[in-house]
């Protein structure tokens, strides 16, 4: 039950994580170089018209974390989050990241190494090089990932969130409705039937970016997001910076959550649309590009849903009606269009 002090700490990271990436000056001092050699051996081809993509994302153990999670998969977690934006905007990996590590001060020398295991686990899993980072006490697990990745010479842009345009198709890269599941299973204990509870908690313990759909797809999105902070929100979110309205008519859901929501007396909607960290891609196509992009889903075994439309609008998202999903809620019919309703823009928000 060895503790370690600092030093110790950041010891450990560099034996195991980091001189592994053996990159070109990787050199143990106050900050980290990334040399144009460490690009091109990871097939970077820097230009004067290459873009550099930066992202930082914070994961707080009691706000991030649930019970169940071994320390591996907390690590892992903290750079799903970060790779799942990158994938969005259809940045390719390699990735270069560096950590900042907040630990409380009676964590173990193997409670540590099983974090730096998650870090190893998502490096081989995602592409990513670490560079280094820093270490701190806390009275609680703090992780902040920074990913920097590059966006190549041949590419101009990527998908922002207010470039979907009226006639665009809204499409997404899976399913809604697991991981509201099966934080509800962890968290309260509620009954499922064996396969779908499965398949629920897995979603939460161990999430996975639809890396490869933003990677090889991305291209031909006009507006991207990542729905980690639940579907509901990230099409409001495209919707009113875009100033578009979206009309969604096809709502991508597993089997077992009708079941689920019935036999716990919940909403099926706010499992659907509010519940969060699925890190599943919501992106926008312009419909000349849809043959185009069901092709590539086809070739690379890509699940891909279209759920909608863009229409003129304001910013709102629109839900078409169905009697299967009313489950203890009675949805307002909007009045232009009667087979709709307005859905609530809510989500999850930190400090709401």
């Amino acid at each position: 039950m060895t503790k370690l002090n600092e030093k110790e700490i950041i010891d450990l990271f560099y034996s195991n994580l980091l001189e592994k990436n053996k990159t070109q000056f990787q050199i143990r001092d106050d900050v980290s170089v990334l040399s144009f050699k460490d690009l091109k051996k990871n097939k970077i081809r820097p230009s004067n018209s290459s873009n550099i993509i930066i992202k930082c994302d914070m994961l707080v153990e009691s706000t991030d974390v649930v019970k169940q999670m071994k320390i591996w998969q907390i690590a892992r977690k903290s750079i799903v989050s970060a790779v799942s934006d990158m994938s969005a905007k259809g940045i390719k990996p390699p990735y270069f990241s560096l950590l900042s590590l907040a630990i409380p001060s009676f964590w173990t020398k193997n409670k540590i190494k099983n974090l730096i295991l998650g870090f190893e686990k998502a490096s081989k899993e995602f592409g990513i090089v670490f560079l280094g980072g820093d270490t701190n006490e806390s009275k609680e697990l703090v992780i902040d990932c920074t990913l920097i990745g590059f966006l190549d010479s041949t590419s101009n842009s990527i998908p922002l969130r207010n470039n979907a345009k009226a006639g665009d198709i809204v499409i997404t890269s899976g399913e809604f409705g697991y991981t509201s599941a099966g934080l509800k299973i962890l968290l309260l204990n509620l009954k499922a039937i064996p396969s779908f509870k499965k398949q629920a908690i897995s979603r939460i313990l161990l999430p996975k970016p639809n890396q490869k759909f933003g990677t090889l797809l991305g291209k031909y999105f006009s507006s991207s997001i990542d729905s980690s902070d639940g579907l509901g929100i990230s099409l409001y979110e495209l919707a009113k910076q875009s100033k578009v309205d979206f009309y969604v008519d096809d709502i991508p859901f597993p089997t077992g959550l009708i079941e689920f929501a019935k036999n716990n007396s919940l909403d099926i909607y706010d499992l659907i649309f509010n519940g969060g960290e699925e890190y599943e891609i919501l992106a926008t196509i312009n419909p000349s590009n849809l043959q185009k992009v069901n092709f590539l889903a086809k070739k690379f075994h890509l699940p891909i849903f279209v759920i909608g439309k863009a229409m003129i609008g304001s910013g709102n998202v629109f839900v078409k009606y169905d009697n299967k999903l009313e489950l203890f809620h009675e949805r307002k019919k909007i009045e232009k269009r009667k087979d709709y309703f307005l859905l609530e823009n809510k989500g999850f928000l930190h400090f709401s």
